[in-house]
């Protein structure tokens, strides 16, 4: 699904003007890139929880020519579905 696709399906749903549903999901997704930076996991209810993992800087060795290399941390994201979600995405491949 697209950005499209997911801001009509929810206008249509909610009963709002796909304007304030396409406002509504820019402000969600600054809010999760704004706590994420900082390291604040997010929860929602019956979704699931977004998890910033910060990997430390490491030695990589490159196969192709021997050379070691050093990467820098970063930050990733990860996503822990709830159970709730697990749930049902079971019981739609049963």
């Amino acid at each position: 699904m697209d950005t499209k696709t997911l801001t009509d399906s929810l206008a249509r749903r909610l009963d709002y003007n796909k304007k304030d549903v396409a406002v509504l999901l820019e402000s969600l997704s600054s809010v999760v890139r704004e706590h994420c930076g900082e390291l604040d996991s997010i929860a929602v209810p019956g979704f699931g929880c977004f998890e910033p993992k910060k990997r430390m800087e490491r030695v990589m060795v490159m196969p192709s020519t021997g050379k070691r290399m050093l990467l820098p941390p970063k930050i990733s994201l990860s996503f822990k579905p709830s159970a709730i979600l697990k749930q049902r995405l079971r019981k739609q491949t049963d």
